[in-house]
């Protein structure tokens, strides 16, 4: 595990597991189960077990179990309660010390955890372990994580899996979710460029009149293209605060009415305070420089194109 964290800055955490393939019985009824071991303090940071429970709380005993809620309602079980478990032939009784909910069906009916110790035990051996699960800063730096550990550990027989070479469909949806959502976002601001360019360039036409005085008068041409940036930048500057006080209005009304059954939001809510102000700033960018056509169309007229126009 040490020196996993030495290959990579990417690596945030690491955690042994030990897996086992089970079947819980409890009477006449039996269910097949993935046991899977964990040491709680560096699994729990990868997978929040904290915040999954819905009742009781985490193995620390040796054969404590924590059970999906799917199957608490299959087997109507209750915290407290012994469940007979079958592993390598040989039938072993856990102690059912809570449930836990991952809101993924899958999981919810097929796992049970436990400690670490508690798998070791069974197998006979305390020094073994399944594998050793990573969680990396960027999810899609995964596959170059896993060819550097796989370069160094190439003489120690073990093999890397990454999420991505695992879910090449996932993948390719999230991908996709990305370029479309990137080609949306460009062609917003194309739009609205063009938008406040060409309000700004009515402006031009429409102040002519008073744009030739204030040229008859001295003012130079500098200065009266620095009129439309300001008010280009101003519109930035107006747009942009709408902008963020729309979209976290929304947000927090999407939390708020887009509910799962138990309550909880659909999608949890996340400010992410560096995006806001990347966005509130690409704003402002983009009305400057929307401002810039009508600047240089308002420093080029001169009092005689005034006059004749007029």
């Amino acid at each position: 595990m040490d020196e996993i964290l030495a290959q990579s800055n990417q690596i945030e955490f690491v955690s042994p597991v030990v897996d086992m393939g089970g079947i819980l019985q409890k009477g006449t009824q039996k269910n097949e189960i993935l046991f899977r071991g964990f040491d709680f303090d560096q699994a729990n940071q990868i997978y929040g077990f904290d915040e999954k429970i819905t009742e009781g709380s985490l193995p620390t005993a040796l054969n404590d179990v924590l059970l999906g809620q799917a199957l608490k309602d299959e087997l109507d079980l209750a915290v407290g309660d012994y469940i007979d478990i079958e592993i390598l032939g040989d039938i072993r009784a856990l102690h059912v010390v809570g449930f836990f909910d991952f809101n993924v069906s899958v999981i919810n009916s097929t796992w049970g955890i436990g400690t670490l110790a508690t798998l070791q035990d069974i197998i006979g051996d305390t020094n073994i372990v399944s594998a050793i699960e990573m969680q990396i800063t960027d999810v899609f730096e995964a596959e170059n994580v896993a060819l550097r550990l796989d370069q160094h550990f190439s003489s120690a027989n073990l093999v890397t899996e990454n999420w991505m070479a695992l879910n090449q469909s996932l993948l390719s949806g999230l991908q996709g979710q990305s370029t479309s959502s990137l080609m949306i976002q460009v062609f917003v601001i194309i739009s609205v460029v063009l938008g406040i360019s060409s309000v700004l360039a009515i402006t031009v036409m429409q102040k002519s009149k008073q744009i030739g005085i204030l040229k008859a008068m001295g003012i130079l041409d500098r200065d009266a293209s620095k009129v439309f940036l300001f008010e280009g930048f101003i519109l930035g500057i107006f747009g942009a605060i709408g902008g963020v006080l729309l979209g976290l209005g929304l947000t927090f009304s999407f939390t708020t009415f887009a509910l799962n059954p138990d309550g909880t939001p659909i999608v949890p809510l996340f400010i992410d305070p560096d995006f806001i102000a990347l966005s509130a700033l690409i704003a402002l960018v983009a009305s400057t420089l929307a401002s810039l056509i009508p600047a240089i169309k308002s420093s080029k007229m001169t009092v005689i194109e005034v006059i004749r126009n007029a």
